[in-house]
């Protein structure tokens, strides 16, 4: 335990690393590629009798340079800009599997069949992200835990009520805290996570 502590990164447990693939509830999302075609449809307008084509261009988003009021924000903030690197896409897939999770859950009648699933899945996370997510930092599990919120709406505490039960929410709430974590953290747009709101804003515009 001194040396993991030591090294900044969780403990290599199996009850830990279990607890990131629950608060993750997630799997990577595979790119789609799109058909290929040699026909491209364009909308049109007239104009003085003449048919001219007429495309909409996308929304161009200007994200301004962050203003730091000192070199330890700055630092703070190039810390912040590499783990969100790491965890964002975890949280994005997070939530894209929680709609999978709810749409499946909501054609199951039966609830042994709902129980079957939710193992089902569970295991199949296990295997695949045990190893990954144990490489995780505290600073980096913290971040996963208020990006899920984000893309979510929910805080984790809350979605491992909601699958998991209530004794198993408490239970995670309590191995969480021993590790300088809270479930129950929210994202806080315009306080103390601006400045991570700024970097996913910079990565979702491909200027980082």
């Amino acid at each position: 335990m001194v040396n993991a502590l030591t090294n900044n990164r969780i403990s290599p447990t199996k009850s830990l690393g279990l607890l990131w693939l629950i608060l993750l509830l997630s799997c990577p999302i595979k790119s789609q590629s799109l058909t290929d075609s040699n026909t491209i449809i364009l909308q049109q307008r007239i104009i003085n009798n003449d048919t001219l084509p007429h495309v909409n261009l996308k929304e161009v988003h200007i994200v301004l340079p962050f203003k730091f009021t000192s070199n330890q924000q700055r630092q703070r903030y190039g810390k912040l800009l590499r783990n969100v690197k790491v965890v964002l896409p975890y949280a994005r897939s997070a939530g894209n599997k929680i709609n999978t999770i709810n749409a499946h859950l909501g054609a199951l009648q039966l609830e042994k069949s709902r129980k079957d699933y939710l193992k089902k899945v569970e295991d199949e996370l296990f295997n695949e992200f045990e190893r990954p997510l144990r490489r995780l930092t505290y600073s980096q599990g913290r971040l996963l835990i208020k990006l899920i919120n984000r893309e979510t709406g929910d805080t984790t505490f809350e979605l491992i009520k909601q699958y998991k039960g209530g004794v198993s929410a408490f239970f995670w709430q309590g191995v969480a805290r021993l590790f300088g974590s809270n479930l129950k953290s929210e994202y806080d747009l315009e306080g103390d996570d601006k400045m991570i709101e700024h970097i996913i804003l910079l990565i979702d515009n491909g200027m980082l």
